[in-house]
């Protein structure tokens, strides 16, 4: 059963009860990303969500960490381009001490100077690391190519040199503008029931501030663009990526986009997967997925191969994706494609985790909450003829493109 609660300062709460098991999972979801960053603060969203476990007025960083650590629960945060994160896992008999601990965290961090010097070697490292990893950060260059300007193009890690200038007034500025009650939704899944929403309530009484609204000014809907960017590395490896333009999460297309992921890079049995791996044995890994953001998508293909190799990949990977949209999908895959997507919809709801997260990016980003019967009925309504037109978007010259290759 999924209960919803708004608060009177526009915070809302989501509640869904799994008596079955004996956990809980707790979410606090921001409405803020590094889509909302001004360009010289890029990675503050992220920088935040670190200094959120450095200690706070009542605990130091420690003791939040040895706190879930002996109960053995779990606590951790990400931030997403679109929204931040924090969340903690623990048994039912432990869920006021959870939340209790969160709000801590998300009301009372102290963001201490010397803390954040120290972070911002962490953050480093973390971006060092990043850069070390070549299939790793060739998705945010894939990013770049394809959204150039626009916020949704910048890394979600910031840059070394943006992390460098961030400064404790930057966070307490933006909190002030992005942390409000209206940007939050607290999202709770597992063994609790109803009263448990008034203790969350009761315990994350932020105030609003009606002289604050919320920062949207980099929030305009994207372009997309067909630019290529590479980058030479000494790595063993070529890494490439191709994007597409995709759809945003309201869009009446989205399922159909899923399919075509599906069939395209989706799965071992996928196109590219069969032809470019278990055929020709020309990658390891090769795959595609869908990002959808609140206005936009990107269709992503990855493949990684040897630098000779690097170019016949890049042709077979277009030809793949031109047969897929001139021939469409075939009948086995037509038959197969709906029940693939809808068996791996449900597998994915088992975990308290999971149910936590789907109902907060339903209530943070569409403000409704389809039952899991209405999702197979939304699946079974996909048209060939819906599958064919996102095809028609597969377009060989409208593809953004991102490559790194040894020297």
């Amino acid at each position: 059963m999924l209960h919803r609660k708004e608060c009177s300062n526009g915070m809302r709460i989501v509640l869904e009860e799994v008596t079955s098991v004996r956990s809980v999972t707790i979410g606090i979801w921001v409405k803020t990303g590094s889509r909302e960053e001004a360009p010289e603060l890029n990675g503050i969203s992220h920088f935040i969500e670190h200094m959120l476990f450095k200690g706070t007025e009542n605990r130091t960083s420690q003791e939040i960490a040895e706190a879930f650590d002996g109960i053995g629960g779990e606590i951790n945060a990400f931030t997403s381009k679109e929204y931040t994160c924090y969340y903690a896992k623990v048994i039912d008999t432990h869920k006021e001490m959870a939340i209790e601990i969160l709000a801590d965290m998300l009301l009372h961090s102290t963001f201490d100077q010397t803390e954040i010097e120290r972070e911002k070697k962490v953050v480093l490292e973390e971006i060092n690391m990043t850069e070390d990893t070549p299939d790793d950060i060739i998705h945010d260059l894939l990013a770049e190519a394809a959204y150039q300007q626009h916020p949704l193009a910048k890394p979600i890690l910031g840059s070394k040199s943006t992390v460098n200038q961030l400064s404790q007034q930057d966070m307490f500025q933006y909190l002030q503008s992005q942390y409000i009650p209206e940007n939050i939704v607290v999202s709770i899944a597992g063994n609790a029931n109803y009263s448990f929403i008034k203790t969350v309530e009761d315990t994350l009484s932020v105030e609003r501030n009606s002289s604050l609204t919320s920062s949207r000014e980099y929030s305009s809907k994207p372009g997309f663009y067909h630019k290529q960017i590479s980058q030479t590395k000494e790595t063993e490896q070529a890494h490439l990526c191709l994007g597409y333009e995709g759809v945003g999460i309201e869009n009446e297309l989205e399922y159909a986009m899923l399919i075509v992921n599906n069939v395209l890079g989706g799965s071992m049995s996928s196109r590219l997967f069969q032809e470019i791996r278990e055929k020709a044995g020309m990658a390891y890994s090769i795959f595609s997925y869908h990002s959808s953001f609140i206005d936009s998508g990107l269709l992503t293909i990855y493949a990684g191969t040897s630098k000779n190799q690097l170019y016949i990949v890049q042709d077979k990977i277009q030809h793949i994706v031109d047969q897929l949209r001139k021939y469409g999908l075939t009948n086995k895959e037509w038959e197969n494609s709906k029940e693939q997507l809808k068996g791996l919809y449900m597998l994915s709801l088992e975990s308290t985790n999971s149910k936590m997260s789907r109902n907060a990016r339903n209530e943070l980003l569409l403000q409704t909450h389809p039952s899991l019967d209405d999702i197979m009925k939304k699946i079974d309504k996909v048209r060939l003829d819906d599958v064919q037109h996102i095809l028609n978007t597969l377009q060989s010259d409208r593809a953004a493109t991102a490559i790194i290759s040894p020297e």
